[in-house]
């Protein structure tokens, strides 16, 4: 797919998203947990192979050991990757912010001003190094119905579309909800730099650019 084909995608998903219930969005988060615990070893051997990567542009010193640590996503005993889907279900008891009614003032006779939250629409998010962002956005992104496009660190490439793969096949094995399918696309990775450089552009799709991380990467 090109940078558009994915941005245009996502805001298919994002206008989706308008429909899917409370119960929906817990149902592919449980989901999404259960595929990540059933392909845990495929994730894991994705981030060694990362890893090996790593080690060697840590060795030639193009690479810090700071942001070499910060690849790993299974942790001494596996602690880490424990916190990973531990966090999954951390998000979804939250309760689901869209429809809340945040303020509510009478300005005149019949006429009422409410602050009601809403999703944002397409966000995209661009981090680095810490693999595990990509399950962190994309559950918090599916609890405040939103479709988000995400991009890594090139270190950790294999990891995320490892991590991108578990969630996307999640949302696609969990059933139906009166009738309503939850959007396949409203999670998905990109990896290049051109990428992120075309999708910056496409205003018409992307409602909101984050970037997590350094000084240097934001700027």
């Amino acid at each position: 797919m090109t940078a558009e084909d994915v941005a245009r995608a996502a805001r298919e998903a994002s206008n989706m998203l308008q429909t899917v219930s409370s119960a929906q969005k817990s149902l592919v988060l449980r989901r999404i947990k259960e595929v990540l615990v059933e392909r845990r070893a495929a994730i894991v051997e994705a981030n060694q192979q990362d890893k090996a990567a790593a080690q060697i542009e840590v060795d030639a010193g193009r690479l810090s050991s700071a942001l070499f640590k910060r690849l790993d996503i299974e942790g001494a005993g596996g602690e880490k990757y424990t916190t990973l889907l531990q966090g999954v279900d951390d998000v979804d008891r939250i309760p689901d912010p869209i429809g809340q009614v945040t303020m509510a003032r009478r300005l005149d006779s019949d006429l009422d001003l409410y602050r009601v939250v809403c999703p944002v629409g397409v966000c995209l998010v661009i981090f680095e190094a810490r693999p595990e962002v990509v399950v962190n956005i994309a559950c918090l992104a599916i609890k405040s119905g939103n479709a988000a496009i995400l991009k890594g660190g090139k270190e950790a490439t294999r990891t995320n579309q490892a991590l991108a793969d578990a969630i996307q096949h999640a949302i696609a094995t969990t059933p139906r909800q009166e009738g309503v399918q939850f959007p396949e696309r409203a999670v998905q990775v990109v990896s290049t730099r051109d990428e992120i450089n075309s999708l910056l552009d496409m205003d018409r799709y992307v409602d909101l650019v984050i970037p997590r991380g350094s000084n240097s990467l934001v700027r």
